[in-house]
């Protein structure tokens, strides 16, 4: 499946459109170079779940929590600061990836051995007209 993001005016109508396309997934790798757009995208996702917390890069947190309208927990990493696989075992990967709660990894090429057999790729394109491709795979 394929969302394009023509600007951040339309940004909420594709987070509307990625969280019907989720179904019964819930860990969603964000790939994408720097600056594509992949904390814009997770933060507009969360809007749409009914997120009403302050959202934000987990970047040196490496994880945030949040709490979708629903009450349902959801995991936002940025794994982009990690340097060495253990400090991902350090802080219990598996109780957040296993957990049957909503994941979404920035950087999930760091951690790549360790993503889930069933991890959903999404991949953020910048196109030349300075619009988003988001796909799901």
């Amino acid at each position: 499946m394929k969302i394009k993001i023509e600007s951040l005016e339309v940004i909420d109508k594709a987070a509307s459109e990625f969280v019907e396309a989720m179904g019964d997934n819930t860990v969603f790798a964000f790939r994408g170079s720097m600056g594509a757009g992949k904390t814009t995208f997770i933060t507009a996702i969360c809007k749409a779940l009914g997120v009403d917390d302050v959202i934000n890069s987990p970047t040196f947190a490496i994880v945030n929590e949040y709490r979708s309208g629903s009450g349902e927990l959801i995991y936002h990493f940025d794994f982009y600061r990690i340097n060495k696989i253990e400090e991902v075992f350090d802080f219990g990967y598996e109780d957040y990836f296993y957990s049957g709660s909503i994941c979404f990894i920035e950087w999930p090429e760091k951690i790549e051995s360790l993503l889930p057999h069933d991890v959903v790729n999404v991949s953020i394109t910048e196109l030349e007209d300075g619009s988003r491709e988001v796909s799901l795979a």
